[in-house]
């Protein structure tokens, strides 16, 4: 590990978190709120860039002052933000349109014309574009503001504490169509929706460094490196563990996300599945469920029912304790939802049922990966709130047959930290995070393995019967 003092800023949708890290160590944090995103008809999304830096800066200081040298140990600093939200600027860098979120819907017209512009790109990287990817919010910004270029979260902080317009990592790139399989952006569909060249910034790899702070500014010294960081997700993934090739982290939060490492690229004929770029080079394949923790969040006395299901045992019925319509990973169908198969005998029995739910989908999901041959090495790295129940964790490493080992430290803020560190490293982001701190290992519990796999061939052939997934994934996962 590096022993320099690095800082990784977190930049979310509610709020900004800093971490100042040193050998693997979280030695300080600091959070800041940000004003809550507008949403409107239209499928308006937006929030006001001018807050990001006030917060940013606070944080900064906060982090900073509880170090031993006030911050003149930090040798490097980088920013992980949400996917996706942009915001147009003038020809100084300023603001001149609120910043459009991840979930901004006004681009979707323009996206659906970008999946014909770009058929063959998109096919190659074996991805699509998505109603609600930044490339749409791109045209929609050319056509209907006064903007001159684009920005993403990071390159405003950035330029901040650079004092200079900066390149954008290839990891939030990614979603306003960057194509990280030929290095460059999708000319001919910029093109075809009317949006300039000069519209675009120019695309780093993550670790790169983008300048140098000249003047001390929020706690941090001059001389200290800005270094190009990588999504929230992608931080997360990182800071989880899952850094080289053939590790995956399961992230259960509100929903269900898996994240990984692949050497060479894996297209995903179904499209539940994309990729972002390592920064040495790999892939990182991953999907996000619309199931996952929500699933157990209006249960009253949680502790209460883990500890009488842990008891219990597995369960008699099956469910899939999806909330809402539509399901996106590892398959996708906008008519799914959720379900029971029988009649639990009480409110236990369909606590369990729904975290055997939750971990049918996760093992769904790996076998996914199976038909794609992507290799999965134990332990499965666990992450998110979910995986501080240890009855859920058991249930998941029952399940799939995999021991799971809980990341003690997933924090997106944490990840960016080691960005940060892997930018003034010359054994880039691999040789940094050698000796990290690993969590605990849960394995499987043998007297409930036969049970569950029956459970889950019942919840695979239900979807199979309801056409939501296809005979080859249900063949790998009755296999």
């Amino acid at each position: 590990m590096n022993e320099q003092v690095s800082v990784g800023i977190d930049v979310a949708t509610a709020g900004v978190r800093a971490f100042a890290v040193r050998d693997g160590s979280v030695l300080a944090t600091a959070s800041a709120s940000l004003p809550a995103p507008v949403r409107a008809d239209g499928g308006r999304s937006e929030q006001d860039p001018s807050a990001w830096w006030p917060a940013v800066g606070s944080v900064l200081n906060e982090v900073t002052a509880a170090l031993p040298g006030r911050g003149a140990e930090v040798s490097a600093v980088a920013i992980a933000a949400t996917s996706g939200t942009i915001v147009g600027v003038d020809a100084a860098g300023e603001p001149v349109t609120p910043a459009l979120m991840y979930d901004d819907r006004r681009g979707a017209d323009y996206n659906a014309k970008a999946v014909e512009l770009g058929a063959g790109r998109w096919q190659k990287l074996g991805s699509s574009v998505s109603p609600t990817a930044a490339l749409g919010r791109i045209a929609w910004l050319a056509e209907h503001t006064e903007a001159v270029a684009v920005r993403h979260t990071p390159e405003m902080i950035a330029a901040k504490l650079t004092g200079h317009p900066v390149a954008a990592d290839w990891s939030h790139a990614l979603k306003s169509g960057y194509d990280p399989l030929a290095g460059e952006w999708p000319s001919e569909v910029f093109a075809g929706l009317g949006v300039p060249d000069g519209m675009l910034p120019p695309v780093v790899a993550p670790t790169s460094v983008l300048g140098e702070i000249s003047v001390p500014v929020a706690g941090l010294p001059a001389g200290c490196l800005v270094v190009a960081g990588m999504t929230d997700g992608c931080a997360g993934q990182l800071a989880a563990g899952a850094v080289e090739p053939g590790r995956f982290v399961g992230i259960l939060g509100t929903t269900y996300v898996l994240k990984g490492v692949t050497e060479s690229l894996v297209p995903d004929p179904t499209g539940v599945m994309y990729s972002h770029r390592h920064p040495d080079g790999w892939w990182l394949p991953g999907g996000a469920s619309n199931t996952g923790g929500e699933s157990v969040a209006d249960s009253p006395r949680l502790a209460e029912l883990d500890a009488a299901a842990t008891a219990r045992g597995p369960a008699e019925v099956v469910a899939f304790p999806l909330r809402r319509k539509g399901e996106r990973f590892p398959f996708a169908h906008g008519d799914a939802e959720g379900f029971v198969l029988g009649t639990p005998a009480d409110d236990v029995e369909l606590h369990r049922a729904r975290l055997e739910g939750v971990a049918f989908l996760e093992r769904l999901a790996l076998d996914h990966l199976r038909r794609l041959g992507v290799p999965v090495r134990e332990p499965l790295l666990a992450a998110g709130g979910g995986s501080k129940s240890p009855l859920w964790t058991q249930i998941r490493a029952t399940v799939s047959g995999l021991g799971l080992q809980v990341a003690p430290q997933a924090e997106t803020g944490y990840g960016a930290a080691l960005l940060a560190a892997a930018g003034c490293t010359s054994g880039g982001l691999s040789a940094v995070c050698k000796g990290m701190p690993v969590g605990s290992l849960i394995e499987p519990m043998p007297g409930e393995s036969a049970a569950m796999l029956v459970s889950y061939q019942r919840f695979c052939r239900e979807l199979r019967d309801r056409g939501w997934i296809d005979d080859e994934l249900f063949t790998v996962a009755a296999g």
